[in-house]
């Protein structure tokens, strides 16, 4: 039996790229697909492919967020367009689908569903021509920690993967403009989007409900867990602050909340030289 046996996926972005490879592994899994060229920031769109996994295959179990386009372009000669467009699909267009896909999840009461969102390390490290794509891939991540609180009792389970993957969408972007220079050349099969084909599809088992509300990344052959965000030093005062006191808090350095943090991280940044 395939890992996705009796299981029925959406996988939006599936054209080329990391989605084309997730849906050959899923298909390859699970047994037929159909397509849809719809746009997947359309709120109707989103709505359909429910509709139609649920018509044609008689339900759904998985959803994988992997539509995207980028607009590179540095912050201060990015248009409205260029904002909006990369907004509305990456952001809009995991909305779109998730919603359709909760209310059905809502609707079945129970299950081992799945929703699986891309971020992208672009996001998550920063990239100096791409506001508007690492906005919208945080954006992404704020989703993916929102989803399981909501939809744990149904069931749902939700993780974003950052991939590394050589697609003619990162082919665009200008190697200086990259979020991380130092990976392999395009043709290393280290850069393959079947990589990440085999992290989505075991985020699509039912195996994997254990990591949910956590963030991966996939490297080549490495599959990092990223730690979800947490406060790590404080600073304290026992009146309203006043802006000098405050400043010599500060700048004398934050008290570490956990043990065994190391001291280079408080005396190297958060501390003024």
């Amino acid at each position: 039996m395939g890992v996705l046996e009796g299981r029925t996926a959406i996988v939006t972005g599936a054209g080329r790229g990391i989605g084309g490879a997730i849906a050959r592994r899923f298909a390859a899994e699970g047994g037929r697909a159909v397509a849809d060229a719809g746009d997947v920031a359309d709120a109707a769109t989103g709505a359909r492919l429910v509709e139609t996994a649920v018509e044609r295959f008689g339900g759904l179990h998985v959803v994988v967020n992997a539509a995207g386009i980028v607009r590179d372009r540095m912050i201060f000669n990015m248009s409205d367009a260029e904002w909006d467009d990369v907004i509305r699909v990456h952001l809009r267009g995991h909305f779109t689908v998730c919603r359709a896909a909760a209310a059905h999840f809502r609707a079945r009461r129970s299950g081992q569903f799945r929703i699986i969102n891309f971020t992208s390390h672009s996001g998550l490290q920063g990239s100096p021509g791409q506001a508007n794509y690492a906005a919208a891939k945080m954006g992404v991540v704020g989703l993916t920690y929102s989803l399981p609180q909501g939809l744990a009792r149904y069931g749902v389970t939700a993780n974003a993967a950052a991939p590394s993957a050589a697609t003619r969408l990162v082919a665009t972007v200008p190697d200086e403009r990259r979020a991380v220079r130092d990976r392999p050349a395009d043709d290393d099969p280290r850069r393959s989007p079947d990589n990440v084909a085999a992290l989505a599809l075991y985020l699509a088992s039912t195996r994997s409900g254990w990591l949910t509300g956590r963030v991966l990344e996939n490297w080549g052959f490495d599959i990092g867990l990223y730690a979800n965000p947490t406060v790590v030093a404080t600073a304290s005062a026992t009146a309203p602050w006043t802006f000098d006191g405050l400043a010599e808090q500060l700048e004398g350095g934050f008290r570490p909340l956990a043990d065994g943090l190391p001291e280079s991280l408080f005396a190297d940044q958060t501390r003024r030289p």
